[in-house]
């Protein structure tokens, strides 16, 4: 009976208590999200270098005497009473010898996995292990690598099947997964009905790739009533996450490639060879210090076809900082500042370094100055040495200094508080990409914090920084699958980056729909999903996703055959200074297909493409050669001595004719119009 009076009055507590209840201190952050007349505070975290601006709740200073006084009288009854102390593990069921081994095993493979460089195939057969032993958590990640392929082999069914054991136990992974397969169809009827209710699930147990997807469909309206607040409280709890997960360093650099690029420009797109690296490992060894930078950047931030490996990078920095190279000096400091599994962290070391390359005038070593005079590493605060390193740093345009001389506006750090100068230093940082500075931006309009409160500016910079999170690395592993003719997989990683709101990955989801590149999927099934991701990926401004939707609707690819919507997708894209777009609008005018038939607007749209891309001039004048023709044609008509119809004369195709052989004599032109080569005379 003492128990349940204990209860009781806890619960009243709680409810009378001027402090709100928050939850566990694990899940304490998604109560920053909520949107409040709050007053709005800064704080600079001292240990990790995410210097993320964070919103602080005000007390209800209101309720403060009659709630105190309630807590007096409730207080007063606890005292009064006994109260037994509740049992050890209350709530919470022993594990059984199996499951603290998989929970032992389970541990292990995460540390692999975490590693710098991680070591995937010894990590997930480990994870397999566990997730036998019942470690739902192993079996969320043995269930995501069946659906992606790697590092298992790919198999849709059995990774449906775990996705419904983990979601029956309530494992937010298992309604994530679920929601994925309902929302695209794979290997089930598509709901987007239940694919909404599990992604919600999954997102209120805190799932980060569900509150993204939320995120992206309110600001989207995709199967939802768009909203920008609620796109706003989602995208604010990525962006959160992303931004404390930011090191000094940066983390891994991400390349956003676009298939449809590199099919139009071949293959070049910017991944180095290994024939190239080799080069520069040559000139490296030979004691190019150029060479040697630029091999230790790629080593130290990853990605153009070279893996992340801070040894790699460490080696070669040292060589070239010893022969005076100042950027090699100020690298070295962020390693040792940062600290790894592979390098001891170490504030002395890095201390030396940074204040050498800030003796040369090298702006990352002022900032990396700056950076331990800031928060003191290895050294007293000093806010006025910090403000002379950043500003230093700022002046040379580097973004590390312009972040950080807008975190100490912001705060009145050393400085006096100017909201308009921390917002010109955030601005700088933003146009160089630095990931925090968006965050930081997103937090000041969402806040309307120095300036007007804009919901869809803050959506924009927290969307941008949030796909800076580490689940950015599917892009180049999905396009690695691809490269290796891995279709399905690739795929299936492009989908599920296409749901997180990732326009590069719904152009190439559609561009490998568009082309039949998905084994698994039939051809009429394609055309559907190829014009779903095509109009999300032009809803982002993609202008190319634009005319590939006007293409669908002129040709009747997966939806019935409309000139009207086709011509109105081709504007858009024209006023996107799309050369295609232009041209094809060109040609509907001169056919009148979708809207009025007219020469001299045609004429226009023809012009204004071979202005906008000088690859649009060869076709643009075949088309203006056929226009003036027909032009001619339409003024023998209206005169009295004509009377004969183009179609009767030349036949239904007489265009196509009159094109190709304009096209053959553009070639003879051009045949005889080639440089000659002088005849030399023989030489006696």
């Amino acid at each position: 009976m003492s128990y349940k009076i204990f209860v009781f009055l806890l619960i009243v507590f709680c409810q009378l208590s001027q402090e709100t209840l928050t939850g566990p201190p694990e899940k304490k952050k998604d109560s920053d999200s909520e949107e409040s007349k709050d007053e709005f505070i800064s704080s600079i975290r001292d240990g990790d270098g995410a210097s993320a601006l964070k919103v602080v709740s005000a007390p209800d200073l209101s309720k403060e005497e009659g709630s105190s006084k309630e807590n007096q009288e409730i207080e007063t009854v606890m005292e009064e009473e006994e109260i037994p102390p509740l049992p050890e593990n209350f709530g919470e069921s022993e594990l059984t010898a199996e499951e603290i081994e998989g929970n032992r095993i389970y541990e292990e493979a995460m540390a692999l996995l975490n590693k710098t460089r991680p070591i995937r195939k010894t990590a997930f057969s480990l994870l397999l292990d566990a997730s036998q032993k019942g470690n739902l958590n192993a079996k969320s990640l043995i269930a995501w690598a069946l659906l992606f392929g790697n590092p298992i082999k790919q198999d849709l069914e059995r990774a449906k099947k775990m996705f419904f054991e983990l979601s029956e136990h309530g494992h937010a992974e298992g309604h994530l997964g679920l929601g994925f397969l309902y929302a695209t169809g794979l290997n089930v009827n598509v709901s987007q009905a239940k694919a909404l209710v599990y992604y919600t699930f999954a997102a209120l147990d805190g799932n980060t790739w569900a509150q993204m997807i939320l995120g992206y469909r309110y600001w989207s309206g995709v199967t939802v009533t768009p909203s920008c607040e609620k796109a706003l409280d989602y995208y604010r709890l990525v962006a959160e996450k992303v931004s404390q997960g930011v090191s000094f360093g940066g983390g891994i650099a991400v390349q956003r490639i676009r298939l449809i690029d590199e099919l139009e420009s071949g293959y070049n797109s910017g991944i180095l060879d290994n024939d190239l690296i080799e080069y520069y490992q040559l000139l490296a060894e030979k004691g190019d210090t150029q060479a040697q930078v630029g091999l230790g950047q790629l080593h130290y931030q990853g990605g153009r076809g070279v893996e992340l490996d801070y040894q790699k990078a460490l080696e070669y920095f040292t060589q070239a900082a010893n022969s005076g190279n100042a950027v090699a000096m100020a690298y070295l400091g962020k390693l040792y500042l940062d600290g790894s599994d592979e390098i001891k962290q170490d504030n002395e070391t890095a201390f030396k370094y940074f204040k050498k390359a800030s003796d040369l005038n090298n702006p990352v070593g002022q900032s990396g100055l700056g950076l331990m005079y800031l928060y003191g590493r290895g050294v007293e605060k000093d806010y006025a040495k910090a403000h002379k390193y950043f500003l230093a740093a700022a002046e040379q345009s580097w973004v590390d200094g312009q972040l950080h001389l807008g975190n100490m506006y912001f705060n009145g750090l050393g400085v006096k508080k100017d909201y308009k100068q921390a917002n010109k230093y955030f601005a700088q940082a933003a146009k160089s990409g630095h990931v925090l500075a968006h965050y930081n931006l997103g937090q000041m309009q969402a806040q309307g914090t120095g300036m007007m409160r804009s919901c869809p500016t803050a959506v924009e910079f927290f969307k941008i920084v949030a796909e800076r999170g580490k689940w950015g690395e599917l892009l180049m592993q999905a396009h690695n699958d691809y490269r290796d003719g891995r279709y399905n997989e690739a795929f299936v990683q492009y989908a599920l980056l296409s749901e997180l709101g990732y326009e590069v990955a719904q152009s190439n989801a559609a561009f490998m729909l568009d082309r039949g590149e998905v084994p698994m999927l039939s051809a009429g099934d394609s055309y559907l999903r190829a014009l779903l991701y095509w109009g999300r990926a032009a809803a982002q401004g993609f202008s190319v996703a634009q005319v590939k939707l006007g293409d669908y609707y002129y040709y009747g690819l997966g939806t019935p055959v409309d000139y009207e919507t086709a011509a109105s997708h081709y504007r858009l894209a024209s006023e996107q200074h799309n050369a295609q777009a232009m041209f094809n609008l060109g040609y509907m005018h001169e056919q009148g297909l979708g809207m009025t038939k007219d020469m001299h607007l045609a004429k226009r749209c023809y012009d204004s493409a071979a202005d906008t891309s000088l690859d649009a001039k060869v076709p643009v004048t075949l088309a203006l050669l056929k226009l003036n023709f027909m032009f001619g044609i339409q003024s023998l008509q209206e005169s009295p001595f004509w009377k004969m119809d183009e179609n009767d004369f030349l036949g239904s195709n007489w265009d196509l004719y009159l094109i190709t052989m304009l096209a053959g004599l553009l070639g003879v032109i051009v045949y005889f119009r080639r440089p000659q080569i002088p005849v030399q005379p023989p030489v006696v």
